[in-house]
């Protein structure tokens, strides 16, 4: 799903204009985005949670010619998927 059928399904489900859905999705999605900037942890219940994970700085290997490389430390976002929303993934067929 992009976030323009993001933006459709919600218009649709609650009976707004387009413009409209789009405002509430763009301002969810940066509520989310300000909170991950501050480092703190999103929790939707029965959806699942976002956080940031840092990563130290650590020595690689370049996987073309084999050279030792340094990877500096980093951040990135993680998330962790919600038991409701598991167990509802897990019921769908293969």
């Amino acid at each position: 799903m992009t976030k323009s059928e993001l933006i459709e399904l919600v218009s649709q489900r609650i009976d707004v204009p387009k413009n409209h859905a789009e405002e509430i999705v763009n301002a969810v999605f940066d509520a989310m985005s300000d909170a991950l900037m501050e480092d703190e942890r999103i929790e939707v219940r029965g959806f699942g949670s976002f956080s940031i994970r840092k990563y130290r700085a650590r020595k690689g290997r370049n996987p073309r010619t084999g050279d030792e490389v340094q990877v500096a430390a980093k951040k990135s976002v993680h998330f962790k998927v919600g038991k409701e929303l598991r167990e509802r993934v897990d019921t769908l067929e293969a």
